[in-house]
């Protein structure tokens, strides 16, 4: 009895240490909220094709997530949605800047409630007394904040739009808004509007001087740097690229 108890035991212990081999290796990829669909599909394909290796996602805010990093949160891959978060990210040594590389492009646009009333032909209609409540990203913390700004302040409609606003700590927040009917407009990237086409709809497609392009990197601090940059080389590759045009990015 005292014998098979033993057995019995070590084969838990052995089933225990099979399981935790079978995740030894984690990589944790911190990426801007609008990418949240492609990438999770992508961290899927690459265990998938590394087997042992599980790719754990964190979606947030560009700023936020880099201002993450700095203090210390566990990440191998940062991606970021724009490069002013990248260049931060730089600026504080948190990145490997040998590794950082463009991987995607993304377009802003103006989207309304899909079942909505109102239903604008461009900036300048936002202007009017019907908008009442316009969703946008605080341009101080979030990507498609700063190229939303620098696309109302290129129209000069800044100070009114601004006036209007409902901050969203992140895209999909803005997409949220919308899809809700909280608000009567609001900017998101293309791909998030893509999300939930039955929800939303793209009334203005806003053309930019500066292309919103997303660049890719291992963090300082990695714990896995060959396998993170096995994983950017995912992203880069024709099937990782192919993933991403599903979703509608663009190529870098």
């Amino acid at each position: 009895m005292f014998k098979r108890t033993r057995l019995k035991t070590a084969l838990a212990a052995a089933l225990l240490l099979c399981a935790g081999a079978a995740h030894a290796a984690e990589l944790v990829v911190s990426a801007a909220a609008s990418l949240t669909n492609a990438f999770k599909e992508l961290a899927h394909s690459f265990e998938q094709q590394n087997p042992g290796v599980q790719v754990i996602t964190n979606f947030g805010a560009s700023d936020i997530l880099m201002q993450q990093i700095v203090r210390g949160a566990p990440a191998d891959v940062f991606a970021s949605a724009d490069q002013a978060a990248m260049d931060k990210a730089v600026a504080e040594k948190a990145v490997n800047p040998a590794t950082r590389k463009n991987f995607a492009a993304n377009q802003i646009v103006l989207i309304v409630p899909h079942d909505g009333k109102l239903q604008p032909a461009g900036l300048a209609d936002l202007s009017q007394p019907g908008y009442r409540r316009i969703a946008l990203g605080n341009p101080a913390s979030v990507p498609f904040g700063r190229y939303t700004k620098a696309a109302l302040e290129s129209a000069g409609l800044w100070q009114q739009v601004s006036a209007k606003a409902v901050m969203a700590e992140n895209v999909r927040t803005s997409l949220d808004y919308v899809a809700r009917g909280e608000v009567d407009a609001g900017f998101v990237f293309a791909t998030d509007a893509a999300v939930i086409p039955d929800k939303v709809k793209v009334a203005v497609r806003i053309p930019s001087a500066a292309p919103a392009t997303y660049p890719i990197a291992v963090t300082a601090g990695s714990r896995q740097k060959e396998l993170a940059d096995k994983f950017i080389g995912h992203v880069l590759s024709p099937a990782g690229q192919a993933v991403l045009a599903r979703y509608g990015f663009l190529k870098p």
